[in-house]
């Protein structure tokens, strides 16, 4: 357990901590956001990195002044407008921060040195570039963009230093909460929670028939599009198990997963004389940001408490992975090369743009994730980040390729 460090923190300067925001016109950038104005005291804003929706990131640069604003569109002309605009509206003068734009601007903003702390709350591959980016700034990185990790892999992990990354991801945060409760050796077992999603108890032949619209109903958490389909899938589920394997260095076969579907109980972590510590919340994602970006210090009020003095019953159950194979999937990706996740992630992705868009079925997703799988090949050479993203390259062709000879 050598990356996310349990018992001795990265040295990060004090309060107010500067903090850069990747994603930050997302669920987890707006969020962090809406930590980062309870807690002043706490945080400042050095740097925001959004997407297209150049409207809503003005706003955000207005309210919170950052010296730097980047943005994913290309014209950065159009990004200085709606900078000035939003600065009219909200009647503030002189507010010209500097400007990036482009696919490299997330990078760029991420390696800004007059900062402490990085958020990445980007969906996606894109964001393993940002995360590398960061640790070679040197800075601490509350990680919520788990797929730079899980198709970075090795990479990721040698560019870290001892507790640089630090788990944004609910799940992950509550298993690093739970494992200062022991020494690494002490570990039996990590044990991820899922909420089951929209389709828990359904057959296969259920699933068959679900709408993109029964796929984004989530019962517990509001999240971006591909999230929301991946934790219908289990597919989201899968990348945790991955994930936490890869953060906290505990073999795959020791990390379960199990449903529970009230979201109270994060995860779980069993060690060896049988005690099973759990962190326990409502669900919210503005704890695990905020213990994120202030690690390893918790910040006061960051949500609510559970009432225990209410009435509540909390099940647990084994997960159907005869129906919902994900996890199985990649776990036995994982075990085959460095790069096999890479190519999970990107034929997962490209399968569930192709789902949203009714060209396949929503039961059709992990099947074709599977037989991109099979006809992978790894490349005998040392993982790198140019390595990763061409095997990524190629596992989106060629998922879009077996889509289209499918249809």
């Amino acid at each position: 357990m050598d990356r996310v460090s349990t018992q001795e923190p990265f040295v990060v300067a004090q309060h107010p901590r500067r903090v850069i925001l990747l994603g930050s016109t997302g669920s987890v950038g707006t969020q962090g956001l809406d930590v980062i104005a309870q807690a002043p005291e706490l945080f400042t804003v050095a740097a925001l990195a959004g997407g297209y929706n150049l409207t809503l990131l003005a706003k955000q640069a207005v309210a919170f002044r950052p010296e730097l604003v980047g943005c994913a569109h290309e014209d950065i002309d159009a990004l200085a407008q709606a900078i000035e605009s939003a600065a009219a509206a909200a009647g503030v003068a002189n507010y010209r921060p500097q400007l990036l734009a482009g696919s490299h601007a997330a990078s760029e903003v991420a390696r800004y040195d007059q900062a402490d702390v990085v958020l990445n709350g980007i969906t996606g591959a894109i964001g393993l570039a940002p995360t590398l980016a960061a640790l070679d700034a040197g800075h601490l990185l509350a990680l919520a963009n788990k797929e730079s990790l899980i198709i970075g892999g090795e990479v990721v992990k040698r560019a870290a230093a001892p507790g640089q990354i630090v788990p944004v991801d609910s799940e992950h945060s509550a298993l690093a909460q739970a494992l200062r409760g022991g020494s690494s050796d002490e570990v039996s077992k990590l044990i991820v929670t899922a909420s089951g999603g929209p389709f828990h108890g359904y057959s296969q032949a259920q699933l068959a028939d679900v709408t993109p619209e029964q796929a984004l109903a989530h019962p517990t958490w509001d999240m971006g599009r591909v999230i929301t389909t991946n934790s219908a899938s289990m597919v989201n589920k899968a990348l945790e198990v991955i994930e936490a394997h890869l953060l906290f260095d505990i073999p795959l076969e020791r990390i379960e997963a199990v449903v529970h579907r009230q979201s109270m109980v994060h995860s779980m972590v069993e060690f060896i004389d049988g005690s099973t510590l759990a962190q326990v919340s409502p669900p919210d994602m503005r704890l695990p940001i905020a213990l994120g970006m202030n690690w390893p210090h918790r910040v006061s009020a960051a949500a609510a408490a559970c009432d225990f003095s209410q009435a509540a019953t909390w099940t647990f159950e084994p997960l159907d992975e005869e129906v919902f194979g994900a996890i199985r999937l990649a776990k036995r990706a994982a075990a085959s090369s460095p790069t096999h996740m890479a190519v999970y992630n990107a034929a997962n992705e490209v399968a569930v743009d192709a789902f949203h868009d009714r060209l396949i079925r929503f039961s059709d997703i992990v099947p074709t994730i599977e037989r991109v799988l099979e006809n992978y090949t790894p490349v005998a050479a040392e993982p790198s980040l140019e390595l990763v993203l061409d095997t990524d390259r190629w596992a989106r062709t060629h998922a879009t390729q077996l889509l289209k000879e499918n249809a």
